[in-house]
């Protein structure tokens, strides 16, 4: 008779999804996810088949967890750019405020993986494509309300407010404090 999981596995993608995030895929161990997780290697395996498998695991919940709590943001109600302002400081903020300066994890995978890892590449533009259509569509609401001039490309302003987001947030991995971002953050909303 096969003995009961000793754990649960949807909490340890979530703990994968710590150690891969702060580490990065090539330098996270089988043995960093074993220590994190608790388990030992045969349970590692036995339920997600690789180390790869894993990651690509939790790569896919960092994309629904974020892009769902960016959504919520970006749905609030209140004014366009008031709510724009608030996701771009709140991001600045949490980035900052990371003891790790994580950053954002599809941006990390971008930067490691995008040049030998198809199916990481494809996560990573997933979790763009849908960011940047949350922006798009904020943008055609400001157009909407007459916040922002109906005259400008909403799926350019949607691609430059990723890539401003995309900036930030590799700039608060080194940043020395907020006025750089502050900058950015400014400048950003002046532009719409």
């Amino acid at each position: 008779m096969a003995r009961p999981k000793q754990f649960d596995p949807e909490v340890a993608v979530d703990q994968a999804m710590e150690v891969f995030w702060r580490k990065g895929y090539g330098a996270t161990t089988p043995q960093d996810l074993v220590d994190a997780l608790g388990i030992g290697k045969g349970s590692l395996y036995n339920t997600f088949g690789s180390k790869h498998a894993l990651f690509e695991q939790a790569l896919r919940r960092y994309r629904d967890s974020q892009t769902q709590a960016l959504a919520e943001m970006i749905e609030a109600p209140g004014p366009v750019k008031e709510r724009l302002r608030k996701v771009l400081t709140l991001l600045a903020e949490m980035d900052l405020a990371d003891p790790d300066r994580r950053g954002c994890m599809a941006v990390n995978t971008a930067a490691e993986l995008a040049g030998t890892d198809e199916t990481a590449a494809g996560i990573v533009r997933r979790t763009l494509d849908i960011t940047e259509a949350a922006f798009c569509a904020l943008v055609e609401e400001g157009q909407r309300r007459g916040e922002i001039d109906p005259g400008r490309d909403p799926a350019a302003l949607g691609s430059l407010l990723l890539n401003t987001t995309i900036g930030m947030r590799l700039i608060a991995r080194v940043a020395e404090g907020p006025d750089r971002l502050s900058r950015v953050i400014d400048a950003t909303i002046d532009s719409l």
